[in-house]
């Protein structure tokens, strides 16, 4: 600050005595902004707050107040449970030959379609893939079929 004035103020100063612009010096306003001396949504005396604050013309497009149906108060819904998910079809069906017809071993299957078989079976079946209450349906099914296809494999050394 120069003088008592910041450098923007100086500036200002230098060129309004170089323009000649002494109008400003007159009035005795100095460095203040003019017209922000009150609140931006004052009344004022011409009329109602409403064309002081700049919203008559949203008021204008607004029905009247008597138009306005008042909202009734109704009860908060009280939160239901959601419905349990219903039990996959394909976990239900637990036993060897169920699970045995599903991955239609072969005798001709080689160790690379057994594993294409356990990878497309634990796609399905696997316990991390399903919800919490069918983990145990689908922990047997996978074991069963690791059982089925790992004996399938040990077969095909055996030959």
């Amino acid at each position: 600050m120069l003088f008592g004035q910041s450098v923007f103020q100086s500036v200002l100063t230098r060129l309004r005595q170089e323009q000649g612009d002494d109008e400003a010096e007159e009035a005795g306003t100095g460095f203040r902004i003019k017209g922000l001396g009150m609140g931006f949504v004052a009344p004022t005396d011409d009329g109602p707050a409403v064309a002081a604050a700049g919203t008559e013309a949203y008021f204008a497009f607004l029905p009247d107040i008597a138009e306005i149906e008042l909202e009734r108060e109704y009860p908060a819904p009280e939160p239901e449970e959601p419905p349990a998910p219903a039990f996959p079809a394909h976990l239900l069906r637990l036993t060897t030959e169920e699970i045995a017809e599903e991955l239609a071993i072969t005798s001709a299957d080689t160790e690379a379609t057994l594993g294409e078989k356990r990878r497309h079976f634990a796609k399905a079946n696997h316990p991390d893939s399903v919800a919490p209450e069918f983990r145990e349906n689908a922990n047997t099914r996978m074991k069963t079929a690791n059982l089925l296809i790992d004996t399938a494999i040990k077969g095909l050394f055996w030959r």
